[in-house]
């Protein structure tokens, strides 16, 4: 089944991130603890499902520099992205929409600052972390 008909069948919007960067993991983490009504579904861009999301959203899933939101035909990336994602969590999260007025370019700028340079920072895993207990179908493979 491809990505997009995974997400006919599910219609809950999927982030693509990188499985075995660190940084990206704990993200992943902090969305699963804040997520309360398990909005989001995660795909790792290892995985074929999250190749495809990249590949059909014009991302080289081999130079991966971008966060990816897919939601209903519709993506977005780096930092109109995490914004999105963010802000979709609810409560005081949704304060966050308030990162839009500094500019695009300047955001993303540095969003691509730390991505190129977060395995270096932060680290990487051998192989992409398992998902953590109970949450194991909300990634696709």
């Amino acid at each position: 089944m491809s990505a997009e008909g995974e997400t006919r069948a599910d219609p809950r919007p999927v982030i693509v991130f990188d499985g075995v960067c660190v940084l990206c993991s704990g993200w992943v983490r902090f969305l699963l603890r804040h997520d309360r009504r398990a909005r989001y579904r995660f795909a790792a861009m290892q995985t074929a499902s999250g190749r495809r999301l990249l590949v059909e959203n014009g991302l080289d899933p081999d130079d991966p520099v971008s966060f990816l939101l897919a939601d209903h035909g519709r993506a977005w990336r780096d930092t109109d992205a995490i914004v999105r994602v963010v802000a979709g969590l609810a409560g005081p999260w949704r304060l966050v929409h308030a990162l839009r007025v500094v500019p695009r370019p300047l955001r993303d700028r540095a969003y691509r600052w730390l991505a190129r340079n977060r395995y270096r920072w932060f680290g990487r895993h051998d192989a992409c972390a398992l998902p953590p207990d109970g949450h194991a179908d909300r990634f696709l493979p």
